[in-house]
């Protein structure tokens, strides 16, 4: 899952950086309105964390402008603001969740973990497929009871299908939400990395779809 974290104060954005990655998840950052709005507007994330205090362009403005544009990946919006009114523009804006400051790192990637699972139609932690477990909370994968190793990029690409289970996903897609900006999207990693998935996993849950993707469903789905 692709993150985007829009922060202006820089220690504030590299703990939330830190915090995500470490989760598992690819974060890209902004420090300003401005920044953020265009990498929103330009950029397929999975979710945002946006501050709502931001110099050149406010939080508030940034999310508006998504939403007219359509933009609907979901929004937590932070905020330092303790009015309840300042939490009714926000969610008013088009945010789905928000948190005050302070607040504890583990809250914030609790309510990211429920924000993904609601915009992709899950209403439990746990995501099953087959004999196949992964548990958000703790990024943990499991066949049958007994536990999977998996490398960062293999669970981040099993977690991708998982939550979006039982429709076709391309190559492209995959790319774009599984690496930052910065990656080499002419690379072949995606199949390499799928191959190394089904092998550790021994169940045959992920299929190619010639020339769109894979998809992946419950063996008891076909």
């Amino acid at each position: 899952m692709r993150l985007l974290v829009i922060e202006d104060d820089p220690d504030l954005n590299r703990q939330l950086a830190t915090a995500l990655t470490d989760a598992g998840y690819v974060v890209d950052r902004a420090f300003d309105g401005e920044e953020g709005h265009y990498l929103g507007e330009t950029e397929p994330y999975d979710a945002v964390i946006l501050d709502i205090g931001l110099p050149k362009m406010d939080g508030i403005s940034v999310l508006e402008s998504w939403r007219r544009a359509g933009r609907a990946m979901p929004v937590l919006i932070l905020t330092a603001r303790d009015r309840w009114s300042d939490k009714v523009q926000g969610f008013d804006a088009g945010a789905d969740d928000y948190v005050a400051k302070p607040f504890h790192l583990e809250e914030v990637l609790a309510r990211i973990r429920a924000l993904l699972r609601r915009s992709a139609g899950h209403a439990k932690s746990e995501l099953i497929c087959g004999t196949v477990r992964l548990d958000t909370r703790t990024g943990r994968v499991t066949i049958d009871g007994n536990p999977v190793k998996l490398t960062s990029h293999e669970y981040r690409l099993l977690s991708y299908l998982m939550h979006h289970a039982g429709r076709v996903v391309s190559r492209t897609e995959l790319v774009e939400h599984l690496y930052d900006q910065d990656f080499d999207r002419d690379s072949n990693t995606i199949e390499v990395f799928v191959g190394r998935i089904r092998k550790k996993l021994g169940v045959d849950i992920i299929q190619t779809v010639r020339g769109l993707g894979y998809l992946l469903t419950p063996l008891d789905a076909r």
